[in-house]
């Protein structure tokens, strides 16, 4: 029976295998059809690599379980090298086998939106999951790297299922916990990846709070990053009492400014 163009691309938008009735479709001579073909092609073989990649990074993970039944934490972080707002760190202890957490990938490597969407999904469906932020008094106080272990040894120390082994994306922290850094951590496992979006989230939405009170400094775009206008507005303006006084321009202008005082 011949359907039209709309109805065959109805049901290809429907199918995620290839299935018999398709075999029409590759002789079928309107343009229209081959197009919709060609596109859920397309679809399927990108589809098929990001099962392959979510596939690695379980592999990945499950090569650091010390039995079976052992339960794995990934902790990454967000924020280290901004001029301004707290580091904030996560720790996420993820099911074995959950269809709805294929696609995540490193923070960096998606959109805001899919960021924000993948975040609610494992809020959802993670076993236990932890986030911490830590001050810029403690920044400037202790220095970022130590700041960035402190937070992630209490976001893992407070998660409320205690995991057999932890991974972090290239840090190493005094806990009791066996433990592995790894480098680019959160391309290759889908723990960290899942902590590096739960950590970017909760700091970008800090930062949109931030840019509230302060909008001239564009933190709801640069997230506290030093861009031009960010830059520009320290001039004009000063810091405010979330800028890193550790961090460089802030801390020579911090330091002319006493100066002058003097």
């Amino acid at each position: 029976m011949v359907k039209t163009i709309k109805e065959i691309t109805n049901a290809l938008n429907m199918a995620t295998e290839y299935e018999s009735w398709m075999d029409e479709l590759k002789v079928d001579s309107r343009a229209g059809v081959q197009k919709a073909f060609q596109q859920w092609e397309k679809r399927r073989a990108k589809q098929r690599i990001v099962m392959e990649e979510h596939e690695q990074k379980l592999k990945f993970d499950q090569s650091f379980l010390p039995f079976e039944e052992a339960l794995l934490a990934g902790a990454d972080e967000a924020g280290r090298g901004p001029l301004a707002g707290p580091v904030v760190t996560a720790a996420v202890i993820l099911p074995k086998d959950c269809k709805e957490l294929v696609g995540i990938n490193d923070s960096k490597q998606l959109t805001r939106k899919a960021r924000e969407n993948f975040a609610k999904i494992i809020k959802d469906y993670a076993i236990a999951y932890s986030i911490h932020f830590q001050s810029v008094e403690v920044i400037d106080e202790i220095n970022i790297y130590e700041a960035t272990k402190q937070s992630m040894k209490s976001c893992i120390e407070s998660l409320s299922v205690r995991p057999n082994f932890c991974i972090l994306d290239a840090l190493e922290l005094d806990i009791s916990i066996p433990q592995k850094s790894i480098i680019k951590g959160d391309e290759k496992s889908l723990t960290i990846a899942a902590a590096s979006i739960l950590a970017k989230c909760a700091r970008d939405e800090f930062m949109d709070q931030l840019h509230e009170q302060y909008p001239m400094y564009g933190f709801d775009k640069n997230a506290g990053y030093g861009t031009k206008k960010h830059l520009d507005a320290l001039q004009q303006f000063g810091p405010i009492a979330e800028h890193r006084k550790s961090f460089e321009p802030i801390k020579s202008m911090m330091n002319k400014k006493e100066e002058l005082l003097l």
